[in-house]
């Protein structure tokens, strides 16, 4: 049997937790809007990690340079 977190029962449950509270018209703008929000976070992130390391880029570039 699936043990952890993500069992399906766990996830079953969850589901309805979540029918219960905002309904099935909502449904759709909550994914929308938890997309966006993973969306934005990547974004942040990847702009934060550029601008720690602003190399990393100039690295990749002069790989493929050589490897042309």
């Amino acid at each position: 049997m699936i043990e952890g977190l993500f069992s399906p029962m766990h996830l079953i449950l969850v589901l309805a937790i979540v029918m219960i509270i905002f309904g099935p018209g909502k449904l759709p703008e909550l994914g929308n809007a938890l997309g966006k929000a993973v969306q934005g976070f990547k974004n942040a992130a990847s702009e934060a990690e550029k601008s720690v390391n602003p190399t990393t880029e100039t690295k990749t570039e002069t790989k493929t340079i050589a490897h042309q």
